[in-house]
Parts: C-alpha cells; sequence; structure tokens
C-alpha cells in the first residue's frame, strides 16, 4: 500500500512537473529542460582512464580492415561542387530541430530545442529570460579549444550546432569583481 501511495504522489508530482515546464515553454517560447549534471560522468572518466585494456584490443582484424577500405573508398569519389551542394542541401533538410545544451559553471544544464535555421541570437535572447542576472554581461563558449561564440547572427545549421552541441555559459565580469559570486544559481529558479 505504501508503495502505491508513493508512485502516486511521484506521478503527481511528475506531472506537476510536466505542466510547470509547459508552462515555462509557452512562456518562452521554445521547450527546455534544466538538470543538474551528474557526477557520474566526472566518476566515469576517472575510472575508465585507471583500467587497463587487454593487448589483444588493439590488434587490426579483417573486419577492422575491411571497414578501413571501404570507408576509404566511398571518401575517395570524385564529385562535382553540384554533388557537393546537392548532399550539403539534403542533409541540411533532414535536421528539423537543433538541441542546444548550455552548462552554468554550477553545473547546472539548460537544454533547450530550436529550429536548425534560427540565429544563436535566438539563444542568447533565451538565456537573458532564464539566467539569475540578466543585467551582467555574459558570454557563450564551446570547447576544446575554448571558443568564444562572436557571432550571434549565424544560424544553428552554419554555426555547426544542429542537430546538437554543447555551449558553455561565463559571465564577462573579472571574478574579482565579487559582483556574481554571492548567488548560488546561474539559472532563475522558476525555470526548474
Amino acid at each position: 500500500m505504501a508503495s502505491k501511495r508513493a508512485r502516486l504522489s511521484t506521478s503527481v508530482e511528475a506531472e506537476s512537473a510536466r505542466a510547470k515546464l509547459e508552462v515555462v515553454a509557452a512562456e518562452l517560447g521554445h521547450e527546455i529542460r534544466v538538470f543538474l549534471a551528474t557526477s557520474q560522468t566526472k566518476h566515469a572518466a576517472l575510472t575508465t582512464s585507471n583500467e587497463d585494456d587487454a593487448d589483444d584490443f588493439y590488434d587490426l582484424t579483417a573486419e577492422d580492415y575491411y571497414n578501413l577500405i571501404s570507408s576509404r573508398a566511398e571518401s575517395q569519389i570524385l564529385k562535382t561542387q553540384k554533388m557537393r551542394e546537392a548532399e550539403a542541401v539534403a542533409c541540411r533538410e533532414r535536421l528539423n530541430k537543433a538541441v542546444i545544451r548550455v552548462r552554468f559553471p554550477d553545473d547546472y544544464i539548460l537544454e533547450a530545442k530550436f529550429q536548425p535555421t534560427e540565429t544563436i541570437q535566438t539563444l542568447v535572447d533565451l538565456l537573458m529570460k532564464v539566467v539569475a542576472q540578466p543585467n551582467l554581461p555574459f558570454y557563450l563558449f564551446t570547447t576544446p579549444p575554448k571558443q568564444r561564440i562572436a557571432d550571434l547572427s549565424k544560424d544553428f545549421y552554419t554555426a555547426g550546432f544542429a542537430p546538437g552541441a554543447n555551449v558553455y555559459f561565463s559571465y564577462d565580469v573579472p571574478e574579482s569583481h565579487g559582483l556574481y559570486t554571492n548567488e548560488p544559481f546561474y539559472v532563475k529558479t522558476s525555470a526548474f
């Protein structure tokens, strides 16, 4: 009986959370999710680096050889400029959404869905609505290597952010000023 109540309360909580997300999505104009990055990814990176693989893992098998040769043969086909343009247009038409994940320094991640034809400026506009301190200047960057996103007029497809991308958020204020260190969250708590 207790587990049934727990499931019922969990489903009620899930429904209320889903309804809240729908309200926020309608207000912002984009479907969003906010979640905390798990420490499992950090732990997995540490454990995999400590494990040694057997030497036979690195041996080239016949199957690996045939896969390499077949992929090389496909890439060496000469294509005209029109053929390459047609392939690029076909690839662009297949993409119907761009899922952008913005990672904040406090390990919260905001995931938003956009059309690939929308510009990066729409992402910045969305962040202005959900960031805890929108009055402070901020910038977005990608890694590795760290490259600041300067051209906000590019669409997500042209910038290479479609079908998805991980983007990082940082305030454009020196840390010595201490203006944003007293804020516990980078994202407004109403967004999640």
